[in-house]
């Protein structure tokens, strides 16, 4: 069994802010040391931000919590310089199949084409993610980034003012007081920052329950993701199936609404459940158990004055289909950049109600796949039964209903249409690429596109000309210049031209599309770039 969970990577030490006579001010401060806030730090480091993180815990999550992470999400990882290790250590996988009972009713590849860095997903488990996280903050703390952590800190309240959040913070030696110019907070589902602040979630909760067990094993099944609708070892429910790291198996089993769940945590009753679905011959050991209710809910609101709320402590969707870690990882990558221009004075302080309306688009699409993955997976009547199973028949012989089976969406990228931060496409190039949208790979040279891209303004040019630099109200847009004719996959003339002879994209620092247009017109693109910023 796997033991990095018992092993403090950040430990108690005694800070120089609790002997200080008067609360310290720091620019941001952080709370949670799960993916989504270390990401966040990690963010606003890499930009020169000081910042710290605070959490209760000293160690890694128990469990493996997170597993699967979209092709996305490790883009985002790779600009903060860890996502190398993720897909390393990580189990790569691009299929799925689905089954109706014993039948396999049909598969899907979720990364078809070439051209990409990164795989569709791979499995990981979340003790690791946090491990690499933690790791990077290491070599950024040693190459002198301002950056901290304080494990055994925990926030026991928390009052906003105009200027500044003042916390207060407990430890094993006792309370004492901070400041924060801003404060994040990436505290979880159950949020004691949300609570302290009055807040709460709206949406749903579902009536069902599912089983979570991670399975130390030797098995033979392919690195594909299996998901059954009522089979011979769950009947009348659900289940899935996810290979992990080190021989480390994801089984996700249905049990229904009436249950005790402490009971059936319970190693004799997990067990049998398991030895149903695996077989009395298949040899395994237990490493972690759960039980969660799908939940469909957010804040209505990501952003309270100075405070800013991101991950499940602002969104919580159902497992299947992803979207929980992932989402929260493109809510750093959407609120990094914006922070860092209004602390630089660089932005006025609304740019971040973008941060809002963005990441709000974001959350409700989540919640309206995972709502709709939820409704076919756990039908709630007779006839909704019925029309899925019919649905489920049909798939395995007619392409038609395919599309139609809902074993959970998975994770895509998000795209921003309606921003403010969005110019009028101008170019009718792709779909894939209008304003919004977060910018597809495609091969370069001996390396991707993507490399080239994040962390500031790009002026992206393909067979066009344009200015080497362009500066607007202190906002730096350098260019990057390229051409079909060394583009011998044709990947990006596909992805960003389509039909169109050139074009001129101007890429925000998180790697989405702020405007294009057929060539380079400086005042539109001045104006592009003051609308990306939040200044007109």
């Amino acid at each position: 069994m796997n033991k990095i969970f018992e092993v403090p990577l950040y430990a108690y030490e005694r800070s120089p802010d609790q002997d200080a006579p008067s609360p310290v001010r720091h620019k941001v401060v952080v709370i949670g040391a799960g993916p989504v806030g270390l990401a966040a730090a990690i963010d606003l480091a890499q930009q020169g931000v000081e910042v710290v993180v605070l959490d209760d815990n000293d160690k890694v999550s128990f469990g493996s919590r997170a597993v699967c992470y979209a092709k996305r999400p490790l883009e985002i990882l790779d600009r903060l310089g860890c996502g190398e290790p993720m897909v390393e250590k990580g189990v790569k996988w691009n299929l799925g199949k689905v089954f109706f009972d014993d039948r396999k009713v049909f598969e899907f590849d979720l990364l078809p084409e070439e051209g990409h860095a990164r795989p569709a997903f791979i499995n990981l488990q979340q003790y690791y993610f946090e491990e690499y996280l933690v790791q990077r903050v290491r070599e950024m703390q040693d190459a002198g980034a301002p950056i901290e952590i304080r494990g055994r800190n925990k926030v026991s309240a928390i009052g906003t003012h105009d200027t500044h959040v003042a916390l207060e913070i407990d430890t094993p030696e006792g309370s004492y007081n901070i400041e924060a110019d801003w404060l994040i907070a990436c505290d979880g589902a159950g949020s004691p920052a949300r609570s302290m602040l009055g807040l709460d979630f709206q949406g749903r909760v579902f009536e069902d329950n599912f089983l979570i067990a991670d399975v130390v094993m030797e098995a033979d099944f392919p690195t594909e993701r299996w998901f059954w609708f009522d089979p011979p070892f769950n009947k009348g429910q659900s289940a899935l199936l996810h290979k992990q790291p080190d021989n480390v198996w994801r089984i996700d089993l249905q049990l229904g609404w009436d249950i005790d769940k402490e009971k059936e945590k319970r190693p004799e009753n997990v067990i049998p459940r398991l030895k149903q679905m695996l077989g009395d011959d298949v040899e395994f050991e237990l490493e972690w158990v759960s039980i969660y209710t799908f939940q469909c809910r957010r804040m209505e609101s990501f952003r309270h004055g100075r405070v800013l709320f991101a991950g499940d402590a602002a969104h919580q969707v159902s497992p299947f289909g992803a979207r929980g870690a992932n989402s929260g990882l493109q809510d750093t990558d959407n609120l990094g950049w914006k922070l860092k221009l209004v602390i630089d004075g660089k932005a006025p302080e609304t740019l971040l109600d973008s941060y809002d309306v963005e990441r709000i688009h974001g959350a409700d699409e989540n919640i309206l796949n995972s709502t709709r993955s939820t409704d076919f997976i756990t039908p709630k009547s007779d006839m909704s039964r019925i029309l899925r199973d019919a649905v489920l028949d049909l798939a395995e012989v007619h392409e038609f209903a395919r599309p139609l089976v809902n074993s959970g969406r998975l994770s895509v990228p998000c795209t921003y249409d309606g921003s403010p931060l969005n110019s009028a496409d101008a170019m009718g190039g792709p779909a894939r690429t209008r304003p919004g949208s977060p910018c597809p790979d495609a091969p370069l040279g001996d390396g991707f596109l993507l490399e080239k891209l994040g962390g500031k303004f790009i002026l992206l040019t393909i067979d066009a000309e344009a200015p080497d630099l362009i500066e607007e109200d202190g906002i730096e847009v350098e260019r990057l210049a390229l051409s079909i004719k060394d583009d011998p996959t044709m990947a990006l003339k596909a992805r960003y031209l389509g039909d169109c002879e050139s074009g001129v994209y101007l890429i925000r620092p998180d790697q989405h599309v702020a405007a294009r247009r057929p060539s380079y017109d400086e005042n539109l693109f001045r104006h592009a770039i003051r609308r990306a910023t939040g200044k007109e």
